[in-house]
């Protein structure tokens, strides 16, 4: 069998397994019925792209496909302009789509629109595409359960531990009310967002109060995927900044210089995120961390942007960064109780 063969009967066996899940998450965290219409906006720029345009057409037969990069940008946005509130657009990006100033999920969601959003897919090789593929499964009865657990323990917790290789990061003080991203959109303004699913993210109501060391396995670089060092970086924490590295690499030292450079001079450590999805792990990886961020454990953000938590001296305008960082989590403890150990939510 030569080599486009075996190309072709991969992208279609993750094409199937894709689509089985997507109309999972049709069914069960959408609501999509057969009366509502859906549109799928689509390019071909990467393996992933072409995986996930087959996926949906399986999963969802009767949507209008669009080729972003073969219609002009006005006759997509007629298209769009067409659907009525409930109805539902996916869209598979090999990058980012952009229509001059029309943000296109922004602007949907304006309307009651459903949204699923793939971006950024060709950060991801085609050696990661399985995972990927793994990331979308549903299992509704784990997110929801144990992200709104968690959020419960979050909101209620006057304090959090975070074990990482033998280091500790004390919160000092009680948290903001946790944000759930686990496929229930009930209650909520907009239904959707940027897929896979499985995340619940605070961060400490008094950012002063986060103090101690922490340990991390990867980090988001200026390209926007993970960088993996050979020994993980120990971040020395005191009042909510990092002040000092042990293990650090040039790579690392430059995201800390351009935070510093452009926000006063500190490193402030703002967004606690627990991840759910156990298609990642330490070792199951997908370069891009906007993707990788669900991974199940924990990540931090460092810099002082964070849009969805107003703190006093914070303007959102002056917040320019917001680098992810991926925590070696041995252990995660709120309040008196650990609801994190051996990989896994215990909650």
């Amino acid at each position: 069998m030569n080599v486009n063969a075996t190309a072709s009967i991969e992208l279609e066996t993750l094409a199937k397994r894709a689509s089985h899940y997507l109309r999972d998450i049709l069914h069960l965290a959408f609501h999509h019925r057969e009366n509502e219409k859906a549109i799928v906006v689509y390019d071909r720029g990467c393996l992933l792209s072409n995986i996930l345009e087959h996926a949906y057409r399986l999963a969802l037969p009767d949507a209008i496909f669009i080729d972003f990069n073969e219609l002009p940008p006005l006759e997509i946005r007629q298209t769009l302009d067409a659907l009525e509130p409930s109805d539902f657009v996916a869209l598979i990006q090999s990058t980012n789509f952009r229509l001059d100033a029309f943000r296109i999920r922004v602007e949907l969601f304006k309307r009651s629109i459903k949204v699923i959003e793939h971006p950024h897919l060709s950060r991801m090789s085609e050696e990661e595409a399985p995972i990927y593929v793994d990331s979308l499964a549903y299992d509704a009865e784990y997110y929801r359960g144990v992200g709104r657990a968690l959020k419960a323990k979050i909101d209620a917790a006057p304090f959090g531990i975070i074990e990482s290789a033998g280091e500790r990061l004390h919160y000092g003080s009680a948290f903001e009310s946790a944000k759930l991203n686990i496929g229930d959109y009930t209650g909520m303004t907009n239904m959707g967002g940027q897929f896979p699913l499985g995340e619940v993210f605070t961060e400490a109501q008094d950012l002063r109060a986060v103090h101690g060391r922490l340990k991390i396995f990867c980090f988001g670089d200026v390209t926007y995927k993970i960088n993996t060092p050979e020994i993980p970086i120990t971040l020395i924490i005191e009042e909510g900044q990092v002040v000092a590295c042990e293990n650090s690499t040039p790579e690392f030292e430059h995201i800390l210089s351009l935070i510093r450079r452009d926000e006063g001079g500190v490193v402030w450590i703002r967004e606690l995120g627990f991840g759910l999805n156990r298609a990642f792990s330490k070792t199951r990886t997908v370069a891009d961390t906007g993707t990788y961020e669900r991974m199940c454990g924990v990540h931090v953000s460092l810099g002082a942007k964070h849009g969805t938590y107003g703190k006093p001296g914070f303007k959102r305008s002056d917040g320019l960064y917001h680098v992810d960082v991926f925590v070696d989590t041995d252990r995660v403890t709120l309040g008196d109780e650990v609801v994190f150990e051996e990989g896994s939510w215990i909650v």
